[in-house]
């Protein structure tokens, strides 16, 4: 009898497996294993292994019998040191440029959503730095900022007396804005990009709707631009934050830490790789990791502050538009309804839609009146 369950459940088992729905699980799994496998291998098991070495005091050829269990204190060291939490401070400087960078960023995307002249041109100047290696951009900026060399030339064309201009990358009162400027020049294009599909997304109707009320270029961007493209504005803010406190390839080429620059990613990897500090840098990235966390999670709780508005109104639109849906499935379900009826339901229903689009439009733009 015993056998007899085992076949019945073998064979179903290959039933299920020769069937439809066993072909499409097979073959999920089949594609998923590999990527699943090498981000295991890649990412979790070495962060795994980075948070494992901070509980320790060891070197990088340490054997694992003689490595020194230490509990918190590289982690009380990381706050105690002052060239390890206090580079955190520099990263005030990027998260300035990150501002400026996001507001020229939607400024030039806004303008260039619209027909320009020379709008595609603009499109791939602006984003062509982003595709350049970040090396490559340290090497071009290191000669750029050297002193009488291109930046010191342009500004004696201008009228600048070279005597009294400052040293780009040893004085500290300029060089981490300096090195910010050659942050923003390589990112503003990726930015730009995000932002620009995101408008090209929004409905024109919109655009129509808000000229027939008098609305200005300003107030169609408030009303309707801003809050349709909130979603990138935050992912945008998020990655330009967490950019700002993780900034390693501008200063590690152009200054190499010198004068005041080194991030906190730069110290890292000095007390990783040359001082063989492996658990004391392992406890460094996961407090940046926390902060980056606690950073995003802050970021996303301010903006559905800021855009509450426009999450309430995408609510009642949604809300009021299924409720017209379900009025219309049930006009439609009446069998006993002759078709003039049908149709007069039906034409109430739309101009209903319109009127109710109209207002939304209207109570959008009620700060022009």
């Amino acid at each position: 009898m015993n056998n007899n369950i085992t076949t019945t459940k073998s064979g179903g088992f290959r039933h299920w497996l020769h069937s439809r729905k066993g072909q499409q699980a097979v073959t999920i799994l089949a594609f998923m294993i590999i990527p699943v496998g090498l981000l295991f291998l890649f990412t979790y098991f070495p962060f795994a292994e980075m948070v494992k070495f901070s509980f320790y005091k060891m070197k990088y050829a340490t054997p694992v019998d003689k490595r020194v269990f230490v509990g918190l204190q590289n982690y009380i060291d990381v706050f105690k040191r002052d060239d390890c939490f206090s580079a955190l401070k520099l990263s005030l400087y990027y998260m300035v440029g990150a501002v400026l960078q996001l507001i020229l960023a939607l400024f030039l995307a806004t303008m260039l959503s619209f027909p320009t002249k020379g709008s595609g041109l603009f499109k791939g100047v602006l984003f062509f730095p982003y595709l350049i290696n970040g090396i490559a951009i340290g090497f071009i900026f290191k000669f750029f900022y050297t002193r009488g060399f291109v930046f010191d030339t342009v500004l004696q064309w201008c009228g600048f007396d070279l005597a009294n201009l400052p040293y780009w990358l040893k004085d500290q009162s300029v060089n981490n804005w300096s090195l910010v400027g050659t942050s923003v020049w390589r990112y503003l294009g990726q930015n730009m990009v995000l932002f620009i599909g995101a408008i090209m997304s929004v409905d024109s109707s919109l655009y129509e709707a808000a000229e027939l009320d008098g609305a200005n270029k300003f107030q169609m961007f408030r009303y309707i631009i801003l809050p349709s493209i909130k979603t990138i504005v935050t992912l945008n803010v998020i990655l330009s934050i967490t950019g700002s406190l993780s900034a390693f390839e501008q200063p590690f080429v152009i200054t190499g830490g010198a004068n005041g620059t080194g991030t906190y990613f730069v110290i890292m990897n000095k007390i990783a790789h040359t001082s063989q500090k492996v658990g004391l840098a392992s406890a460094m990235a996961v407090v940046l990791l926390l902060i980056i966390f606690v950073c995003t999670i802050l970021q996303q709780l301010f903006f559905k502050y800021v855009f509450r508005d426009a999450d309430s109104e995408d609510e009642s639109y949604k809300g009021k538009e299924s409720k017209n849906e379900g009025g219309k499935s049930r006009c439609k379900g009446r069998k006993g309804k002759s078709k003039s009826s049908f149709q007069e339901v039906r034409g109430q229903h739309h101009e209903f839609i319109y009127h109710y689009k109209i207002s939304q439009c209207r109570r959008y733009y009620l700060d022009c009146y």
